[in-house]
């Protein structure tokens, strides 16, 4: 009944050997509206499923991205017993981490670049208080230990220049999760591909089927292209067939390359034969009938095969010449109430037997079968929708012949999707973030907003532009659909004001920031009101704040809150924003208004409980977690983030068991297990730690930071080779990872490897050149080998990079203290206890750099001061007692005290190896600056040696 040669052409392909050179795996069915595009291609996928051991997947302009569109194909295929689980499981991972990304407040996380955690103390001035804390390369902290002294917060600091990237590991913790937001393509892709060969496999064909690809192909483009022809996913098995069927050419710009490898099948209005062919198998045969049919349908096929079926021959006269086909058919249908809700249903976008029950007259109720056969209508995912061409035509007889009764239709529609909505919204709870996360919730909104813009096309519009905003803070394949919906509005109400605005947001949406673009558009018209207003300002300021504007980003909170002082949200962004500019005292009264006005907004307790905790105001902190989690109790962040202020606090069971309760809640959160395994690898609880970060690598293989963290703790172990090996594997999957670098040049150094130290301190200040921590470490170990030259050389980079590094500044100044140049010492100390005057390290450098500079009196009080900060430390216990008593043997030494340097020496026994040389190389350096201090030294060093050859 027409399309013969078309309908060959494809059967004719399950008869060849998809291995041939020549074989067809890619077809593209292209012609104008109407012409019978969809039909062909519905044909096609029935003769698929006809062959054994075919499987299909057809998708349609329903999907907005690839991802909606690896989706569709996914649950088609999963309907016909071969479900792609992997890209399904990953999929899952992504909504879970975006919708993460999107609503959790940043948590005291470090880049994963960065590292973090236990490594050597330097012999200046160790603190372990940060030691406790993430590592902070970007200002030269040392990886996770605690070198960079100073009132100095690790939140506030992330590796690496791209502000996305460090904003969204602030809230995700994981580098691979990163970059699945970031890029989720890239990241699913592959796996879609992997599944889907394995189908392959088992299957002798599958064809994939894209229609209406005039709307979806500016979309799918690239990434078909790249997944037909094997780029930058993997590889297409043979036995896949795709096929793309639209109104327009294949995009040169993507496809030009390949076009030759393309089939095209180019379909116009049928021939008269064609068409006469079709009337008889209907049987249409009664020659005036066939001309009035010719005649309306223009040989179009699908109005030929519209009036085919409706039997013309009861309406033989020609009829008036200026009548449309639509208007004929509606002529020629002699059940009035069929024929009244044929129109009525052209009115919604989609049709569901629900639906078409709400909107048809009661005595064509049981009609929903016969509307799906009639020849405009499509099935589409459950539902049915009429073909655009049919469609226009009928919403344009009644939008003018009776105006009234078409408002009155629309609005009753829009209240039937509003009802639905509401009852979403019963199950869902109160959270806005839950409805639009929902997709049922996200249709019945839509299909409300279209039927409100049809029904008043002006005063709906503001609505209509809030709404997107509000489909922007959810994802873009979401601003997509709310664009062409309010397009659609426009072209099917003739409204030139829609029609704009949808292009003008669809457009918005191809931009390289399309959330940014898109708020930027709406808060530049006239139309949205001050609430409206307020909120646009308020989801542009959270994408600015992503993007790492934090400035842009106050000026919007402080532009919302300004229009809306009464609404708990834009005073919470308000909040997050100067936590994140590091004014933690007004992100506290600004989260503090935000739940004055709503009790139970959750992210603002837990932004106001990190910005405590960044105060050291940890009962508060707690308290505000507390809540947090009282309010949602499946809170996970909150849950690892109380876990960092018990650590603060010392209270590291309190600390675990919050870590395991974060993990109980999401099982797959790498970095509360990672935080955890840390905790452990402090606790000296080593194959603890290993098992969390097995567990990290085993959720997460590609996860740099876990691998190179179980490196960590394999070096403190003394199983260096293992440890080599996970730094080998962290660097693989992340060639430029500086922390990683870093961290393995101190393993090489404790190695006595200084050669492989070096080279691995300049591959980490290569890959990051604001690396101070690599490059002070590289000054002391070139200290330690007697190159001065070369260690003042990277001490005075480190020092040009972070000039209150007290770390730093203390080893230049032992530096200048070997090569007797006293005053500049001196001047060095003098900084450091300006930065710090409590850090007994401090003094006792400033104390000895004056005794050799000839400042006897200055030294005394010097080393008084040092005395009672060690003493105080001491008496306080834990890890810094130890390192007190470190100190406090050098002060006794330095002091020529050598009874007290014997009492000293025993406090140190069993504090273990590393700490022993660590001291014995603190007090060679004290000798060779203080020659005085020679003799009670030795003893001290004998002394603290027979420690060493009794364990």
């Amino acid at each position: 009944m027409g399309r013969r040669g078309e309908l060959a052409v494809f059967r004719e392909t399950f008869a060849r050997d998809p291995e041939e050179p020549d074989f067809p795996f890619l077809f593209h069915v292209h012609g104008n509206g109407g012409v019978g595009k969809s039909t062909l291609v519905r044909q096609w996928e029935s003769t698929a499923r006809e062959q054994s051991s075919v499987v299909t997947a057809y998708v349609d302009d329903d999907v907005h991205d690839v991802f909606e569109a690896m989706e569709a194909v996914s649950a088609r295929l999963s309907k016909q017993g071969h479900p792609l689980k992997r890209f399904d499981k990953q999929l899952a991972t992504y909504r879970q981490r975006r919708h993460q990304a999107e609503s959790a407040v940043p948590a005291p996380q470090p880049d994963p670049l960065a590292g973090q955690a236990a490594a050597p103390v330097p012999a200046a001035s160790p603190s372990s208080m940060v030691a406790a804390q993430v590592g902070l390369v970007g200002l030269g902290m040392v990886p996770g230990v605690g070198a960079f002294v100073g009132a100095v917060d690790p939140q506030q600091v992330a590796l690496g220049a791209d502000r996305v990237r460090a904003a969204l590991t602030m809230r995700l913790r994981s580098h691979d999760d990163v970059q699945l937001v970031m890029n989720p393509v890239a990241a699913l892709a592959p796996v879609f591909l992997e599944d889907l060969a394995e189908v392959a496999e088992r299957c002798e064909r599958v064809v994939l089927f894209f229609d209406v690809y005039e709307r979806t192909g500016p979309l799918l483009d690239a990434w078909l292209h790249a997944t037909v022809f094997g780029e930058e996913y993997g590889g297409l098995p043979v036995n896949v067939q795709v096929v793309l069927s639209g109104q327009l050419p294949l995009d040169t710009r993507v496809w030009g390359d390949r076009l030759g490898q393309v089939t095209e099948v180019s379909l116009d209005v049928f021939t008269e034969e064609e068409a006469r062919t079709l009337l008889t198998a209907h049987g249409v045969t009664d020659e005036p009938s066939v001309e009035l049919v010719l005649r309306l349908s223009g040989r179009l096929p699908l109005l030929v095969d519209m009036l085919a079926r409706s039997d013309p021959g009861r309406g033989r006269g020609m009829g008036d010449p200026s009548e449309t086909a639509v208007e004929r058919f509606l002529k020629w249908e002699p059940d009035t109430e069929r024929r009244a809700a044929a129109l009525a249903c052209a009115l919604p976008l989609q049709i569901d037997e629900d639906i078409y029950r709400a909107v048809v007259p009661e005595a064509a109720a049981q009609g929903y079968a016969w509307l799906r056969g009639l020849a405009f209508v499509s099935p589409q995912a459950g539902r049915c929708r009429y073909h655009d061409v049919v469609r226009a035509a009928m919403l344009r007889l009644q939008r003018t012949r009776s105006p009234a009764r078409w408002q009155q239709a629309h609005t009753g529609l829009a209240e039937l999707f509003r009802r639905l909505r509401s009852a979403a919204e019963a199950e869902l709870g109160t959270d806005p973030d839950d409805h639009w996360a929902d997709a049922a919730w996200r249709e019945h909104r839509l299909n409300e907003t279209y039927h409100r813009l049809c029904a008043h096309p002006r005063t709906a519009l503001p609505d209509a532009l809030r709404e997107s905003a509000c489909a922007v803070d959810h994802d873009v394949a979401t601003l997509r659909r709310w664009a062409q919906t309010i397009g659609r509005a426009g072209l099917d109400t003739d409204s030139a004001a829609l029609t704009s605005w949808g292009h003008r947001l669809e457009a918005a949406a191809e931009q390289e920031r399309p959330a940014s673009a898109a708020l930027t558009l709406i808060l530049g018209a006239p139309e949205p009101d001050a609430d409206g207003r307020a909120l646009v300002h308020t989801i542009r300021a959270a994408e600015r704040r992503g993007a790492g504007d934090e400035e842009g980003a106050l000026a919007d909170c402080e532009a919302a809150v300004a229009l809306a002082p009464d609404t708990a949200r834009p005073h919470a962004g308000l909040g997050e924003t100067y936590r994140l500019l590091g004014r933690h005292e007004e992100a506290v009264a600004a989260c503090t208004r935000a739940v004055e006005i709503d009790p139970l907004y959750v992210l603002a307790y837990g932004s106001r409980g990190d910005a405590y905790r960044i105060l050291g105001r940890h009962d508060e902190a707690l308290a505000d977690f507390l809540r947090a989690v009282e309010i949602d109790p499946r809170y996970a962040w909150a849950y690892g983030s109380r876990a960092q202020v018990y650590e603060a606090m010392g209270r590291q069971e309190d600390a675990l068991a919050d870590y395991d309760r974060a993990t109980e809640v999401d099982p797959r959160y790498e970095w509360a297990i990672g935080s955890r395994a840390q905790l452990f690898e402090r606790l000296g609880r080593y194959e603890e730690a290993l098992a969390d970060y097995d567990r990290a690598v085993e959720i997460d293989p590609q996860y740099a930071w876990a691998y190179a963290s179980r490196a960590r703790t394999y070096g403190a172990m003394g199983r260096h080779e293992e440890a080599l090996a996970d730094y080998a594997r962290a660097i693989g999957i992340v060639p430029g990872y500086a922390w990683a670098y870093g961290s393995r040049a101190q393993l090489f150094e404790r190695m006595g490897r200084y050669e492989e130290a070096l080279a691995d301190y300049g591959r980490a200040v290569e890959a990051h050149p604001g690396y101070v921590w690599a490059a002070t470490s590289r000054g002391e170990l070139y200290e330690r080998l007697g190159r001065y030259g070369e260690a003042l050389a990277d001490l005075d980079r480190a020092v040009g990079l972070d000039p209150s590094s007290e770390w730093t500044l203390c080893a230049r100044a032992r530096v200048y203290l070997r090569l007797g140049r006293h005053e500049e010492a001196v001047a060095d100390c003098v900084r450091t206890v300006e930065i710090d005057a409590e850090d007994g390290w401090n003094q006792m450098l400033y104390a000895v750099a004056l005794r050799v500079a000839g400042d006897g009196q200055g030294a005394e009080e010097r080393f008084g001061r040092a005395l009672r900060s060690f003493t105080a430390l001491d008496e306080g216990g834990g890890e810094k007692a130890v390192d007190a008593r470190q100190g406090l043997l050098v002060l006794a030494c330095a002091r020529l005290d050598t009874d007290a340097a014997a009492t000293r020496c025993e406090a140190l026994r069993g504090i273990g190896e590393e700490l022993i040389e660590e001291t014995v190389e603190d007090l060679l350096f004290l000798r060779e600056a203080f020659p005085e201090a020679g003799p009670g030294v030795g003893a001290a060093v004998r002394r603290l040696r027979s420690f060493q050859s009794t364990r």
